[in-house]
């Protein structure tokens, strides 16, 4: 799994193993939010096996589905919430990690936080491309 540290309590990561869904909770991480529907490739775990693993390791797990052409802003009030409310790091996942710090970008410019005009940079130094990101703010208003 290609993991990538956003700040100290939040990161995003590509498809995990069990195997390292089992390591993220030997090292500390609270929650693990899964941004994949299942299905989406046939080599994926899928929803129940990732919440059995994290719920084995201890920790608390959040099956959160979204496609990039699909998220609402329910689902960012959740992702946002979740993340607000976990007691200490956050791992987010989808296929690449671009879906969960989409949702993760939003929330932070919805919370006043991020000003959008700081996306660009901010995806660009992580190696990510938020530029769904400018287009859901610029579709939804904001």
């Amino acid at each position: 799994m290609k993991r990538t540290i956003i700040d100290p309590t939040f990161s995003v990561a590509g498809q995990p193993s069990l195997d390292e869904i089992a390591a993220l909770g030997r090292e500390g991480v609270a929650l693990l939010i899964n941004n994949r529907p299942d299905g989406e490739e046939p080599s994926q775990p899928g929803s129940a096996a990732e919440r059995a693993a994290a719920e084995g390791a201890g920790l608390a797990y959040l099956d959160l589905p979204v496609t990039g052409p699909t998220i609402t802003r329910a689902a960012v009030e959740a992702f946002h919430a979740a993340v607000e409310a976990a007691p200490g790091p956050v791992v987010a996942h989808c296929r690449s990690g671009t879906r969960s710090l989409t949702l993760w970008v939003l929330g932070e410019v919805i919370a006043g936080r991020l000003r959008r005009e700081d996306l660009p940079e901010l995806g660009a130094r992580h190696g990510f491309d938020l530029s769904g990101a400018l287009r859901w703010l610029d579709a939804n208003g904001l």
